[in-house]
Parts: structure tokens; sequence; C-alpha cells
């Protein structure tokens, strides 16, 4: 998925296109959401700033296509640069408090100096703040509203005329004399009495984006050295415990606590205790978690389970916070579950933090099990595609935090078709390449797929039935390549009409299910799509978000892409509920003749209560058993006279909108 970013391009009177790296938010209010818990977090309702049509021989593409965007980025990518454009240097003098704390507000000196090339008259410079997660619009006219900004040049001989351009974005227009090398532009962001809100998640490296449009043709580039800040977590709210669904009696069992600020930001200093809260019997906890502030909030427990059985631990700590784990199936014989992520963001596109910070959060924060960080391939400030020290980051930071057994990390990127729709790709090796979307040779689903043809890789449609874009499910998905689909994440879910959370802007005939009644035989994931920097755990600070069940034996590479492959997998969209679903010996993600024993049988052992558990075939919901409110059901159905061509699956609703869908399994 993606935000809304400043815009690209020439300046065009009397509205305004900038390259800074993508789009502008004012496209992008009817266009896109990230994941909204409040109405401040979403991108305001405009018009385009203007519009152009397909070419006469583009192919139509799904309902919702967006052709003016791809030319747009076509438009941006394609300008030349002035020499003086992206000159100078910047510099945060101060910033008032010291340290800057997630949801609250500050106060920032910036000092701009010019570089060799100078800034002609009419050229303009640029200050754009994060347009994700709250941060103040810089503003010259409200003295006591947040944002004010007052631009100050050095020395006084300097004319400037500031304005604000767009939300997040400040432009400041030489009016006067050539700006000549050592002159020098000093800007406060939130210098008036309501400061500046900062950014509502913790981050290293939040950046205050610096341009420049040196000769003043409308053509900006970004300061190679523009500045950042780091943005702390809040104070302590809640506390989150959690611990493999599948637990083998008499082994180390590994539970996870990590204490959060209020929007699910970790890295709070916390010092105390965390005890587990009366044990049941036959289980044993080697002794209390001792948090220090060097532990920044989180830590490990180390129980054992010897009784088969489902275990709810309970765990207390620091400041009376509590927490219950996700339910554990003590077993010697239950497949092991792995828990993914497989789609998410960092600041290198439109997202928040570091690559080294999303790993983190994933294995130390959420604790799963397999984790894939998917850049956008041309969207965001600057591009991957263009950027290929960025490319190397996430590299880096995948091969760096990849530990088989422990925790599995994906090389990946996010190709960002605003034709076709966004799929995200994944490579099963250390190694791979970003085949950008627009990118003549790799701008359709089939030639990424023949360009990725024999590697160990694969694709995800998301957010398939509507929201930022459909996918366009007239092309056949490749059934080696993409035998998985992204049904749940924090834009909602694409599975059907009558599906908890329905993704926004839905299309009708465009949902997964519609996909399955084509003949596509698709399993499902949930991955969060999260730009705050809170892979596993997205649904925290959003109405819902998304996880992967993988059953797999291993946490290495092969033999989840083997699961993968064999659609062995379920889709939450967030919380860990147990799912296990046959018709007769098949297991979910099968591919049989019609079966001799035809009941299906299904066991849910959710989070929360259940709202009720239902039984799809072929486009309908065949059967629904009500949840009662208890956290476990056992579910058998029989299906008469299955015939080739059906498809089964089962949906587990909690009474709070939490959901779990099984692969189906295809009858042929």
């Amino acid at each position: 998925m993606a935000w809304g970013m400043a815009g690209t391009g020439r300046t065009r009177q009397p509205r305004w296109r900038h390259r800074l790296g993508t789009l502008s938010p004012l496209l992008l209010g009817a266009l896109l959401v990230g994941c909204p818990s409040s109405p401040d977090d979403s991108v305001p309702d405009a018009s385009p700033a203007f519009t152009t049509g397909p070419p006469a021989a583009a192919p139509t593409g799904p309902t919702g296509a967006r052709w003016e965007i791809v030319e747009m980025l076509r438009d941006a990518r394609d300008l030349s640069h002035h020499p003086s454009d992206g000159g100078g240097h910047a510099s945060i003098e101060s910033s008032e408090p010291p340290t800057i704390v997630a949801g609250g507000t500050g106060r920032f000196t910036l000092l701009y100096e010019v570089g060799p090339h100078g800034v002609a008259t009419n050229g303009m410079i640029f200050l754009q703040v994060s347009p994700f997660w709250g941060w103040s619009t810089p503003q010259v006219t409200q003295a006591t509203a947040p944002g004010y900004t007052t631009v100050t040049p050095i020395p006084g001989d300097i004319a400037l005329e500031p304005e604000t351009l767009d939300r997040q974005l400040l432009g400041i227009r030489n009016v006067g004399r050539p700006l000549a090398l050592g002159d020098r532009i000093r800007l406060v962001y939130g210098a008036g009495a309501g400061a500046a809100r900062v950014d509502r998640y913790a981050e290293r490296g939040a950046r205050f984006w610096i341009a420049v449009d040196g000769d003043g043709d409308g053509v900006r580039a970004v300061l190679s050295d523009s500045p950042t800040v780091d943005v702390t977590a809040g104070p302590p709210s809640r506390m989150v415990l959690t611990a493999p669904t599948i637990a083998r009696p008499g082994a180390p069992l590994r539970l996870t606590v990590a204490i959060l600020d209020a929007a699910g930001n970790a890295g709070t200093p916390v010092t105390g205790t965390i005890i587990v809260d009366d044990p049941p019997d036959g289980v044993s906890v080697e002794s209390p978690l001792v948090l220090t502030p060097d532990d920044l909030g989180r830590g490990t427990l180390i129980a054992t389970a010897t009784e088969p059985g489902v275990l709810r631990l309970h765990v207390t700590g620091p400041g009376g916070l509590r927490a219950e784990s996700n339910p554990i199936i003590v077993s010697a014989e239950a497949p092991r579950v792995l828990w993914a992520d497989l789609h998410g963001h960092s600041h290198l596109s439109d997202g928040t933090g570091t690559p080294a910070d999303y790993f983190t959060y994933a294995r130390d924060v959420a604790a799963l099990d397999v984790a894939a960080l998917t850049d956008h391939d041309h969207w965001g400030i600057l591009k991957l595609d263009e950027e290929p020290t960025f490319w190397e980051a996430i590299r880096a930071a995948t091969a760096r935090f990849h530990s088989p057994g422990r925790f599995v990390t994906l090389l990946g990127y996010e190709w960002t078709s605003w034709i076709y729709g966004h799929r995200h790709v994944l490579y099963f090796e250390d190694d791979g390449e970003v085949l950008s979307s627009i990118d003549p040779r790799y701008e359709s689903p089939r030639q990424l797929w023949q360009a990725l043809a024999g590697r160990r890789a694969m694709t995800f449609a998301h957010h398939s039935a509507g929201g930022p874009i459909p996918t366009d499910w007239t092309i056949p998905p490749d059934p080696v390549l993409e035998p998985i689909t992204e049904i749940a994440s924090v834009h909602g879910s694409s599975e059907a009409q009558d599906t908890p959370s329905r993704i926004y802007a839905a299309i009708p005939g465009n949902f997964v299910r519609d996909a399955l009644d084509r003949g596509y035989r698709l399993g499902f994931v949930g991955s969060g799509d999260s730009h705050d920097g809170h892979p596993g755990l997205a649904h925290l600070g959003a109405p819902a978000g998304g996880v992967a069940a993988i059953i797999a034996d291993e946490a290495t590479r092969p033999a989840i892409l083997q699961a993968l492959r064999a659609r062995r997998t379920y889709a939450t969209n967030g919380p860990r509920i147990l799912l296990q679903v046959a018709l007769g010996a098949h297991p979910m993600g099968s591919t049989i003749a019609a079966p001799d024993d035809d009941t299906l049988i299904a066991r849910v052992v959710a989070v929360n209560p259940l709202a009720r558990v239902d039984v799809i075939r072929s486009g309908a919901v065949a059967a629904s058993f009500r949840g009662d409110g208890a956290r476990e059901s056992a579910v058998q159905h029989k299906l008469a006279d299955l015939r080739g061509g059906e498809y089964v699956y089962v949906r587990a609703v909690q009474e709070d909108g939490g959901a779990a869908w099984s692969s189906p399994i295809f009858i042929e």
C-alpha cells in the first residue's frame, strides 16, 4: 500500500507540482489511506492538481486503474535538473525539548546554507515534513497555531516570500537578488505558542526534507543531508505477551513480553519485574523477568508445559500492567504454526523507522517467526529503484537479522502498479533485484512473473478488492509464483462482500472470493501493510491488521517457501487465532478429487470470544455455527455432492471483529 507523498514535476501556475518524490497530497487525498485511527490520520480530501488520460493504445486495466499516477511518476523520473537543484547544506541547530516524544510537540531550528551554484531569483527552497502520522503543516500566517514557522534570511538584504503550498509543505521563494554561496536561511518550525505536533510513531531518523529548485524552473531536488531527528516512545500504556501457538510438552516455551505506549511504540525505558500469575498445574517458569532501563521495556520469560491442552498465561508488570498471552496449544503432534508478517514499510519509502528498527520490532516485540520488509519500488520522497543505497540497506538488514530456526527474514519490495494493482515480491534467497512497476520491461504482472521465472521467489496481490488500487483479476495469477493472496491488512479484508472489516472502496465482483469463482487456486495469508513501524502488531493502532500463519515444522526459508507454495497457510486480521481445517484427511490448501469422506472438520481456538464459525462453499456461506461467546469451537459439517471446480474454506469471527480465514481446499 502507499501513502500520500509530496509532489513531483514542474511548477505550473497557479497550481504547483514539485519534484520531491511522487505525488501531491492534493491528488492523494481522494486516493490513499494508511492505517488511520482518528480523522487527523487521513490525508485531506482534495481534487487533483491536474489530470491526464491514458495513452490512446493503453490497456484498460481494472476498474480504478490510475493512468494519471503512472504518467506523473514517469514524468518526474524523466525530468532533468539544473546543477543548483538540491544544492547547499542543511542542519538542525536545536530542538526543544531535546528529546522528542511521539505524539507530543516540539520546536525545531533549522539552518539552510546556500551551495556553490547559488539560488536564482525566483528559485525556491522547500521544507517538507513527513506527510504521515500527524506532523503539523509548516505555516507562516497564524502565529498561535501549530506549525507556525519563521523564516529569517542571513544577511538581511535577502528577500524571501514563504508560503504553505500543500499539506506539510512550505515553499520559500527568493524574490530578491540571487542567493550566493554562504547565504543562509534560518527556519524555526513550531515557533509559535502552538509549537509543532510531531510523529505519533517512534522512529529513528525522522527527516526534515529540504529541497531546492535552484534555477526557478519548477524542478526541485532533495538535499542529500536533509537533517533528521529521533522520535522516542511515549509513557508505558500497555503490555503484550506473545507465545508460540504450538508448544511441545516438556520443551522450553519462550514468552515474549513488550511494554508499549498508547500507539504501540516500543522503546520506553521501564524498571520493574514481570511475573507469570498463578501458573496452572504442569507449567513451570524459570524465573521472573527483571527489566532495567536498557531493556527498553522488552524481554523474555522461559516456561515449560508438560500437560497437553490449551494454555492462556497471564503476567503482571510494573505499574500494574497486565497481559494475557495468545492461546498456546501444548501438543506432541499438532503441526507447528509460524507467524509471519510479509508486507510492511520503513522510512525508505512511506513508512516509519529504519530497516533495522523494523526487524527488531518484528522479532523482539511482536515475536514473529518470519518477517519481510517490502518498501515500494517507486513511491516515496526518494525512490527505491533510483536509490541503490536504499536497496543495499534493506538487503544488509535482511541478512543481518536472518537466523534460521529462530527468526527468518525475507528480502522483498512492493511492486507498486497503479494499473494492475500492488503486489509485494519476496525472494527466498540472499539476493534479488528491484523490478520496477514503472519500468516498461516489468510494468505488467505477466512481465514481472516472466522476469522472476525459475527464481526462489513469490508475489502476493494485496488490498485486491479496492482500497488504494484494486487488483486486475482478469489476469490469472501465475500458479508457481503467485499461489497465495493477501486477504487482510490494515486496509481491511478483501475476502468477500460479507467479510468482517471489509476494505474501503471495494469494487463488487473484485473480491478474492470472486477470483476463486474464476477458477484461481489461491491460498490465504494476512500481513500488516504497516507503515507505523509495527510489523506483526499493526492492528494495535488501526481498526484491523494482518498476519500470516504458515504451517511448517522448520523455520527456514526452504520450508517456508514449500509451505506457501502448497498453500499450507491461513490468514488473520491481527489476533493469533489457532485455525485447523481438514476435509476428511486433506488439510487446508489441498487440491483433491471428489472426496470419499465429505466431512469438513474445523477447530478454532480464539484470542477473544467467538461470534461464529462460517463454512464457505463455492462462493456462499454453506453453514454458520454460533460461537456463543466461547473461545474454542469444534465444527463438523457434511458437504454433500462436492464436484470438480468447487472450493471450501472456513472463516472464524470473534465478537470484537478479529477473524481468521483458512486457505481453501479445492476439488478437481
